[in-house]
């Protein structure tokens, strides 16, 4: 089946084509059909798959069909983190941008007078983050009570930040009737009881089996040791100078540091963590998807919902701590029917992690064979050990000057 074969309004039709859509993903063309009835859905399906599509072509469909409530919200999306509620938006915007509806995001780390004043003149669809959600509801600028449509996107991640509170409170705001659609990259027992005390006899999709990270990544690990890393790093950038490599870290400040291991072997990156305000958030993300620099180092704040074309290497310069990380740092690249290549530095220290992860899977990460000779010449011919090198070879030289260079002799003059 094609995307115009659907009884979609033109408007629709036309920017879904625009966009390049010609046929549904399986998660579309199970998806769009029971959300245009009405149904509750619980979908699981694994990152790169087009879910994003798949709950906002029906919903902007309904809406379009439905008589318009003055200064109502009619749909609202709730998502996990900044970036996956503003990679939403723009899904939203580019389908509905033949049509009147109107969509508006709401995040923190962004002044918040701009959102009320879009808020008062009314919107059709909020996409918003728990939090700054609340704020504005708890301030009297936001009413969610003639809601129809309440998606909720990446629920998993959104419980495992401490959200479920959040959402299950945002139901006692809405009205009884309702219509709720639940995507999940992941599924596990405790986001399956969460799922079947929000929906009403939801409609079950999974279109992958579970917890499986796309066919179309090539995985591979390499045991390097922890201080050695930064080495290796520098050996997959510039034997790909065209490519654009994400690579994963543990924490904040590791992302920091990897950076400025990258800047003394003359190597240009970005960095987007939790420490970084919205501006400087959307600024990183804005140079990598131009490719103006190559390489983001990030923490698990861009495993979810960044969507950047051609990201041809996913490096995990951290083993991941949460096994479900893995699935997600991976899944951005090989995105549709693109090819990508997914490589995890693992330390002694961390094979407890890697060995969690490989459980998880189903079966083990191929490992990159390395003989000493060849681990010893990445490290030598690193830009990084030959400035340290040039640096000591100096600092001798000065030393060895101060120590033999001979004094001037002064004679004196006789009288």
């Amino acid at each position: 089946m094609k995307f115009e074969d659907y009884r979609f309004v033109p408007e629709i039709k036309k920017s879904i084509l625009e966009m390049g859509f010609k046929r549904p993903t399986d998660i579309q063309y199970k998806a769009i059909t029971p959300i245009l009835k009405g149904e509750d859905v619980l979908a699981v399906a694994q990152t790169g798959t087009g879910k994003t599509a798949a709950f906002a072509i029906p919903v902007l469909q309904l809406l379009a069909t439905t008589p318009r409530v003055e200064n109502a919200i009619r749909a609202l999306v709730l998502a996990p983190t900044r970036e996956l509620a503003i990679q939403i938006e723009k899904v939203f915007c580019d389908i509905a941008k033949y049509t009147h509806l109107k969509t508006l995001c709401v995040v923190g780390g962004i002044e918040q007078n701009s959102q009320v004043a879009v808020l008062e003149s009314g919107v059709d669809v909020l996409i918003a983050t728990p939090g700054r959600m609340f704020d504005l509801i708890y301030q009297k600028h936001i009413s969610i009570t003639k809601v129809k449509i309440l998606v909720l996107d990446e629920a998993d991640k959104m419980l495992e930040m401490g959200f479920i509170n959040d959402i299950r409170d945002v139901k006692k705001f809405l009205p009884k009737e309702h219509q709720t659609l639940f995507f999940s990259a992941t599924i596990s027992l405790t986001i399956k009881d969460l799922a079947y005390s929000l929906v009403r006899k939801a409609i079950r999709i999974q279109v992958s089996p579970q917890n499986t990270v796309s066919k179309n990544v090539e995985h591979s690990v390499a045991k390097i040791l922890m201080d050695d890393k930064r080495f290796f790093l520098e050996k997959i950038v510039k034997e790909h100078p065209e490519s654009k490599i994400l690579v994963f870290v543990r924490t904040k400040v590791r992302a920091e540091r990897v950076k400025k291991a990258l800047e003394r072997v003359n190597i240009n990156s970005v960095t987007l963590h939790g420490d970084k305000d919205q501006n400087e958030r959307n600024a990183a993300l804005k140079i990598f998807t131009a490719g103006t620099v190559k390489v983001l180092v990030t923490t698990d704040v861009s495993a979810r919902g960044i969507d950047i074309k051609n990201v041809e290497f996913v490096v995990n310069y951290d083993v991941p701590d949460l096994d479900e990380n893995y699935v997600h740092r991976v899944g951005r690249t090989g995105r549709g029917d693109k090819k990508g290549w997914a490589v995890t530095f693992c330390s002694p220290e961390e094979e407890v992690l890697l060995a969690s992860v490989e459980k998880y899977l189903g079966g083990p990460i191929p490992i990159i064979e390395m003989g000493a000779g060849e681990y010893e010449e990445t490290k030598l011919f690193s830009e990084d050990v030959n400035n340290d090198w040039k640096t000591l070879m100096k600092s001798i030289a000065k030393e060895e000057e101060k120590v033999y260079k001979p004094k001037k002799v002064q004679f004196k003059k006789k009288k």
